[in-house]
């Protein structure tokens, strides 16, 4: 039986598969905690998530709905007044409704005997479990992701308060969690690196057999992931003569703008901005490329990747891996050894490690094996997941 409950800002979420496998995992481990989502998800599940698994979730009523729920739950004398108070002091200051969502969520939590809440991102979610923990005394854990540590948004509950009062705090990599120990010395106790994990099982292997090759990247569309930089990569891999393919999938703000950049550099037959795939024919991509490359850089906000599951993904699918020194990607890629890495934004050391892996197959596959021993090791779904469990229970007791 579970002895906690999850709470998502938006679950299941397209662009958060990982979240979805650790759901997914802890499940096949006979484990299923109540999931919570603020935010309706409308539709977004890929058709090859389990429909059991999206049917469990509670999803949020909107605002209106909400505030009237939660004033039912004031005149039925379920709320005590230092709640009450806290409702009529923060008023409609900033992220009110976190207050409201707290409430609405920290009821049903009491009813249900949880003692304890796991929430994804240091983000809405976390707010809102911070307000649970104030209202309900029910401890709260969160795990930190990228953004939301490395460049996180100001919000009168911060990340400074969110790192205070919670029980534990997890993270993706050694590099993240040496970031948050520092920052946050006094706290450094809490602070857990646990890797996201992979149902390696799932995925087919490369045969590095496609003509021309084949350059994958997976990502959004969004500055950080660099796109602009492969887009220019090709450009020169083109100057060069080099044939292949590249082929980015996702979706963002930012096509438009790379789908113009490809016209001006006279790349429509060679770069494809293929859109977002479920995770079936992802998988099926990756296991027809040659190399996967993702050009991390770091936003002029700051924000960057940390342990991109995508990079994990194209590990488990045999792939030699090309990207950026950033975050937690030294602890996947290693160079040389499963792939290279290059400064961000070096485009001509960029092209140089794809051309050097297109134009010898056989090279690619040691690189890839050796990136797949790798995922093996680290990021088992199943080890990491139960990690993650017995920690979450050790602190909900």
């Amino acid at each position: 039986m579970a002895r906690f409950a999850y709470l998502f800002e938006r679950f299941p979420s397209f662009g958060q598969t990982f979240c979805y496998r650790e759901v997914a995992e802890l499940d096949r481990q006979d484990i299923a905690p109540p999931i919570f989502s603020i935010r309706n998800p409308k539709g977004e599940p890929p058709q090859d998530w389990d429909t059991r698994i999206v049917e469990r979730v509670q999803c949020l009523p909107d605002e209106k709905e909400l505030l009237e729920a939660v004033r039912r739950a004031a005149k039925k004398a379920k709320l005590n007044p230092d709640i009450i108070a806290a409702l009529d002091e923060w008023g409609r200051r900033s992220d009110f409704l976190r207050l409201y969502q707290a409430i609405f969520v920290g009821l049903r939590l009491q009813q249900m005997g949880i003692n304890h809440v796991h929430a994804h991102f240091a983000g809405m979610a976390a707010r809102t479990a911070f307000w649970i923990n104030r209202f309900f005394s029910i401890s709260f854990s969160f795990t930190a992701h990228a953004n939301d540590i490395f460049s996180p948004r100001q919000f009168e509950i911060g990340l400074d308060k969110l790192v205070d009062k919670a029980r534990a705090i997890v993270t993706e990599t050694d590099y993240a969690a040496q970031f948050l120990r520092e920052r946050f010395p006094h706290r450094a106790d809490r602070v857990h690196r646990i890797y996201n994990g992979l149902d390696l099982s799932e995925f087919g292997h490369a045969d590095f057999s496609s003509t021309p090759p084949l350059v994958i990247a997976v990502g959004r569309l969004i500055s950080k992931k660099g796109f602009a930089d492969l887009i220019r990569i090709c450009a020169l891999l083109v100057e060069r003569g080099k044939s292949f393919r590249c082929e980015i999938i996702g979706e963002g703000s930012l096509q438009n703008e790379l789908q113009r950049q490809i016209g001006e550099l006279s790349l429509q037959n060679v770069v494809v901005l293929a859109g977002a795939k479920p995770q079936t024919e992802l998988r099926r991509r990756l296991a027809a490329a040659n190399v996967f490359v993702l050009p991390s850089v770091i936003d002029p906000d700051g924000g960057m990747d940390n342990l991109p599951t995508v990079i994990m993904e194209a590990m488990a699918t045999g792939l030699p891996v090309v990207s950026t020194n950033i975050g937690g990607i030294p602890e996947m890629v290693i160079e040389n050894e499963t792939g290279f890495l290059v400064q961000p934004g070096n485009i001509a050391a960029m092209a140089a490690a794809i051309e050097k892996v297109i134009g010898d197959s056989s090279f690619a596959a040691k690189l890839g094996h050796s990136g797949y021993e790798r995922a093996r090791r680290l990021f088992s779904i199943e080890n990491n997941v139960r990690e993650l469990d017995a920690l979450i229970r050790s602190d909900a007791l």
